[in-house]
């Protein structure tokens, strides 16, 4: 048996040995609903596994090296991803169970718990980050006390089309209208209605980007009031208007 001093050099020597470190990385193309992805300080992507890279449009990560999530993302959801990022490098500490709204294949935005950990080099100094996001249901915590409010999520994401308040989702939660807010905010960041909003944007993100409607029937497929509504709306949460958004990204 082996002391924990001799067992630590032990396992130093085997991975300083590896010919290839970077094969380790190669295991998460074999996990399909697990995103990684490795950036340098400056946020230029460095590796990512192919469920990032079905996101942004790309074949394979040699597409997406040396580029930042402005060249993916709208520019408010960008900033948002770099803001985090750059949080982890100022602490050199990691940051974990935070929860992101990630679009499947549909646009439609699923939760997930996002954690991301500094990377140094011999001197310890930051040089990077490495993150991996999850679904949210497949933590330990959904399995708990916050069962009831994937029903909501589950509701919103089949119902975002049509009208919904947030009353309707208590009922479905078994919960009064500001226990509901309450709970959702703390274990999710943000407010039923916001999230509401999230789901419908991302939907309209995802048929401006592969879809000719003219915008009223986007607005009114996504749940929108009005044409003006959902301009509004969308600008607020991605920083360009559903026009600027299709200019952008159709190509």
């Amino acid at each position: 048996m082996r002391n924990d001093k001799n067992t630590g050099l032990w396992q130093k020597k085997f991975f300083k040995s590896l010919g290839e470190p970077l094969a380790l990385l190669e295991l998460f193309e074999f996990l399909p609903q697990i995103y990684m992805y490795v950036k340098d300080c400056e946020g230029r992507y460095l590796r990512a596994n192919r469920v990032v890279c079905r996101v942004v449009g790309v074949e394979s990560d040699v597409e997406m090296i040396g580029r930042t999530d402005f060249d993916f993302f709208p520019p408010a959801i960008a900033a948002q991803y770099i803001d985090e990022d750059r949080r982890v490098i100022d602490s050199a500490a990691p940051l974990t169970d935070q929860i992101w709204l990630v679009p499947d294949n549909n646009g439609i935005p699923q939760i997930y718990s996002c954690n991301k950990i500094p990377l140094f080099d011999r001197k310890q100094t930051v040089i990077g980050i490495a993150g991996v996001k999850r679904p949210y249901d497949q933590t330990a915590t959904a399995a708990g006390a916050h069962a009831r409010l994937l029903k909501v999520v589950e509701f919103v994401t089949s119902h975002f089309g049509e009208e919904i308040g947030v009353a309707d989702l208590a009922e479905k939660a078994n919960l009064s209208s500001s226990q509901l807010h309450r709970e959702f905010s703390r274990c999710f960041g943000i407010t039923p209605n916001h999230y509401i909003r999230e789901v419908r944007i991302g939907v309209a993100r995802h048929l401006l980007e592969s879809d000719q409607r003219t915008m009223a029937e986007i607005a009114t497929r996504c749940g929108f009031y009005d044409q003006s509504h959902f301009s509004r709306q969308f600008k607020a949460s991605t920083g360009l208007s559903p026009l600027q958004y299709r200019k952008r990204f159709t190509d």
